[in-house]
């Protein structure tokens, strides 16, 4: 499809949800809405924004096809049993219990289920509180849900399922209430909104690496202003800070990073 048209595209979208496209990688960006255009039956963009404006189904399709929503639990243990064995006692030696912390670009909440999961482990389901947020509201609507697909379960510790989970068919499990209770969930913008203040630990993984450099220098320096001095912030597998440094984090492991004072 033409690149001029897809201009025009960004600039609809931009207007009817604040998504602002030019942020992320154009050529991965772009195929992926071709595909999903394709896929519906439409002949180009401007049929396809006219039908997005009228058909809040296809809308919402839309969005939730364009955030990222790949997600499991407990996605590469090891960074999970270094959170677990070195950072999370980094933290309650420096700020004491409970931790504020924010699970941003949450996804289906496996992410933060995940981390109240781990936190019981050190205190009371009470004193926990996580903050979790998406742009995405359909993801978060099936997080509030708590329903999962058993693949998305097959790397969490088994103590966490038989204790935490409720087989609900042979495919589905549901997660308990009592996990659900700690996670607060809001709508949020990573490239537009502004940020929370005073965190200290932010858990942001697998989802800067669609942004481009300048975008994500930009989250980045965000999510530093938004930690306490000394606070953490776990990145994925694919996204270290090249010279993290120059912005203000000093690296602990591959995918952690301390503020610096």
């Amino acid at each position: 499809m033409a690149l001029d048209d897809y201009e025009h595209f960004k600039s609809d979208v931009l207007a009817m949800s604040s998504i602002d496209l030019n942020l992320y990688k154009e050529r991965q960006m772009k195929r992926r809405i071709d595909s999903l255009i394709e896929k519906n039956g439409f002949k180009g963009y401007s049929e396809y924004v006219k039908a997005l404006k009228t058909d809040k189904k296809l809308y919402d399709d839309f969005i939730n096809y364009l955030t990222i929503n790949v997600s499991e639990f407990w996605r590469n243990p090891d960074q999970w049993k270094i959170l677990e064995e070195e950072m999370l006692p980094y933290l309650f030696g420096k700020f004491g219990k409970p931790l504020k912390i924010w699970s941003a670009a949450c996804s289906t909440g496996d992410e933060p289920y995940s981390l109240v999961m781990l936190l019981a482990k050190f205190m009371p389901m009470s004193q926990i509180k996580i903050l979790a947020t998406d742009l995405d509201e359909t993801v978060m609507n099936k997080a509030k849900a708590g329903l999962y697909n058993v693949k998305s379960l097959k790397g969490l510790p088994k103590e966490f399922v038989s204790k935490y989970f409720t087989k609900v068919t042979d495919t589905t499990y549901s997660i308990s209430d009592e996990v659900k209770r700690c996670v607060q969930f809001k709508k949020h913008n990573l490239l537009k909104d502004p940020y929370p203040d005073k965190m200290d630990l932010i858990v942001c993984r697998n989802v800067v690496i669609y942004f481009t450099e300048e975008a994500k220098e930009e989250v980045f320096k965000k999510f530093n202003k938004s930690l306490k001095p000394e606070g953490v912030l776990f990145v994925g597998s694919t996204e270290q800070i090249i010279q993290s440094t120059k912005i203000g984090f000093k690296p602990k492991h591959s995918f952690f990073y301390i503020k610096e004072n």
